[in-house]
């Protein structure tokens, strides 16, 4: 294929594994309302009679989410409260839906926590609802321990995320500041409940999923304080938040719940390894041999790209380990050094340190977007890197290494026409990011 060609099938695969996990289609295939029996998955809830469920949700994906669930529930919805990134114009009454904050939580986020906490400490014994946990959800919802204030909580997440600490690290910090995650959220109700997750983070680990508001936490105070001694910045976060840290190292303050709540049950609905291998099967329907090499894809976004390209060199040239024309999926989350003062995000900047090393090497082509729509603070969802556009930008003038220094992807690949741009899609499970190695005798 030639390379509009090939970026036409980049793009094909990537929407492809987007709409695989869009929120619609993973409650539908998962939920199932029978009489007075609610089937998730295999499992079966017998609801008392007479007793609505009510639903309660927080993340990028809980509109879609609780949207579909509804049209499923009906009228055996009780009502509930949607903590989300974005408001919608659609009607999901009888839910209210409130806006969070994301990255870093605020005065929105606070007050959606509030009435999460409200919502759920009135339920009765017999009772049952089901909340909606997607990515995104440990920023949209917040309240700090009341040792702290939330400008505190809002300094340590900037800090965290400026030193590009992984985001299961971030969490688990978080956890140890907040009222609502680390499963302290799940302990403000008696009822009876489901948590259906779409997962964001690597490993589909449930305790770290959206800071895990109803899961048992499997970080300690211990752990918190040395994350941030490892990565030197201790001393940088406020006394309040010291204090918190030492407080629940000397048994003062209780640590997170360590056991499951036997009344809560938690259902993986979406997850990277399902676009991966909805990818593949769209990757192999254009003719490529498809493999998925793995999804937990991480480390420092140009590191990881050199080592992609020199893979994709190396099959390029020996045909080992894989024969042209060959589609590669990687599936997980890098993380940025951020020193520059441009626009971009990870698989932007992944995508820009990748063209440097492809170059023009005609039959490569790299694509990295996040399944979100949304690359750091940039309004794409990634790029795509081939030779046609290394010429482009050789063309205008345009030094990659320059754009690399100053975090400035979205600007070079706005300019040569790079940019992977598909909008919020309601949905978050991490990043794909796929090569096309194509055979050399184009």
């Amino acid at each position: 294929m030639n390379i509009y060609e090939r970026r036409k099938t980049a793009r094909r695969i990537f929407e492809s594994a987007v709409e695989s996990v869009l929120p619609g289609r993973l409650i539908t295939g998962s939920v199932v309302l029978q009489d007075n029996e609610l089937h998730i998955h295999d499992a079966v809830h017998s609801l008392q009679p007479g007793r609505k469920v009510h639903v309660f949700g927080s993340g990028k994906a809980s509109v879609g989410m609780a949207r579909s669930l509804l049209r499923i529930l009906k009228e055996q919805v009780a009502g509930g409260i949607i903590v989300t990134s974005q408001m919608t114009d659609d009607d999901l009454s009888p839910l209210l839906v409130v806006e969070g904050s994301h990255p870093v939580p605020d005065e929105k986020s606070v007050r959606g926590a509030e009435l999460l906490i409200n919502g759920l400490s009135q339920l009765e014994r017999d009772d049952f609802f089901i909340y909606l946990l997607s990515g995104g959800s440990s920023a949209l919802i917040e309240k700090p321990l009341k040792s702290i204030t939330l400008v505190e909580m809002q300094e340590t997440t900037r800090l965290l995320l400026k030193h590009s600490v992984p985001i299961q690290k971030i969490n688990a910090i978080r956890k140890h500041l907040s009222m609502v995650k680390g499963g302290r959220l799940g302990q403000y109700t008696e009822a009876s409940g489901a948590v259906l997750v779409i997962s964001d983070v690597i490993g589909d680990d449930l305790s770290v999923i959206g800071s895990g508001p109803f899961y048992y936490d499997t970080a300690s105070y211990q752990q918190c304080r040395e994350i941030l001694e490892r990565e030197a910045i201790w001393d940088k976060v406020s006394p309040g938040v010291r204090s918190i840290i030492s407080n629940g190292l000397a048994g003062n303050i209780p640590e997170t719940p360590k056991n499951i709540k036997d009344s809560i049950h938690h259902y993986l609905l979406g997850t990277n390894r399902i676009a991966l291998d909805k990818a593949c099967l769209t990757a192999e329907a254009a003719g490529l041999n498809c493999y998925i090499r793995t999804a937990s894809l991480a480390g420092e976004a140009r590191e990881v790209a050199k080592d992609l390209v020199s893979l994709a060199m190396h099959v390029s040239k020996d045909h080992e380990p894989y024969k042209p024309p060959v589609c590669l999926l990687f599936g997980g989350e890098t993380t940025v050094n951020v020193h520059g003062a441009g626009k971009g995000g990870r698989n932007q900047e992944l995508a820009l340190a990748a063209l440097a090393e492809i170059g023009q090497q005609e039959n490569i082509l790299l694509l990295s977007g996040g399944t979100d729509g949304i690359d750091g603070d940039s309004s794409a969802a990634g790029a795509i890197a081939d030779s046609g556009f290394f010429m482009e930008g050789f063309r205008q003038g345009l030094s990659i290494a320059h754009f690399l220094d100053d975090n400035n992807s979205n600007a070079f690949f706005q300019a040569v026409g790079g940019l992977l741009e598909t909008g919020p899609t309601g949905t978050n499970v991490m990043d794909i990011t796929l090569l096309i190695i194509d055979k050399e005798d184009l």
